[in-house]
């Protein structure tokens, strides 16, 4: 098995997140998709305003990897419209993929015709664009049990409107990996809910994300059925190395 075109390699900190200069962020970038090139990743998942220079670089490589970024990143809480605009500004830099961040705080509300509403709109935007739409759900803000309803809410809101032949371009994934937790508890993927995801979201995929950084971990992962996972440690896990960084 190739784990390389599991891996969508992700650097997602702004400049003042990380403390660096624009110019540093912009240098970490160009690594990234150096990096995933060299080593035939699936794809790199980059915030919208790196994503020209992203298909440059991978045009002029002649490579096949894909460029990905986020909506409504990283609290989902942007109205429906706000995350239509967003959504076609990246479609029309030309990405490949989408991960939107789903209102989970309406879901929690129990605003449940909200986050239909939004699924149903941003999921047609994406697919009639013909491009990939991935459903983060944030899974440390949620307990088993609303995983697995928010996990099933998706899935048949997406069959219901759009049928059984897009299951190839609608994800679920785990969580943006900037959620903040107490305890130290994972704020990521863990396999646990990575298990419920993956029996829930069927046939759609799953995606994890935050806290798979060891070449072990994602192994796990994709036994237990992920057809994705990003990471920021893409590089360190096909080389099996070690990492501490927390994405």
């Amino acid at each position: 098995m190739n784990i390389n075109t599991f891996l969508e390699s992700t650097y997602l900190k702004t400049s003042e997140q990380a403390n660096t200069t624009d110019s540093e962020t912009l240098d970490i970038i160009t690594e990234l998709i150096q990096e995933a090139i060299e080593y035939q990743f699936k794809l790199v998942m980059i915030r919208p305003e790196f994503i020209t220079e992203a298909k440059r670089m991978i045009k002029k490589e002649q490579s096949k990897v894909l460029v990905g970024t986020v909506i409504g990143f990283h609290e989902g809480t942007n109205t429906i419209e706000q995350k239509i605009k967003e959504a076609k500004a990246t479609i029309d830099n030309g990405v490949d993929e989408l991960d939107v961040v789903i209102n989970y705080s309406a879901f929690l509300e129990g605003n449940i015709n909200l986050v239909k509403d939004e699924i149903k709109q941003c999921t047609k935007l994406v697919l009639d664009a013909n491009k990939t739409i991935k459903w983060i759900i944030e899974t440390a803000a949620l307990t088993n049990d609303q995983i697995i309803t928010l996990t099933k809410l998706i899935r048949d809101t997406i069959l219901t409107n759009f049928g059984n032949e897009c299951v190839t371009s609608v994800f679920v994934k785990s969580s943006t990996g900037f959620f903040k937790t107490e305890d130290n508890k994972p704020n990521g993927a863990t396999f646990e809910t990575i298990a419920l995801m993956v029996k829930n979201a069927a046939p759609l995929s799953v995606k994890a994300a935050g806290g798979v950084r060891t070449y072990d971990d994602a192994l796990k992962m994709i036994t237990l059925g992920v057809t994705r996972i990003g990471t920021s440690s893409a590089k360190k896990i096909v080389l099996k190395q070690k990492t501490n960084i927390n994405y």
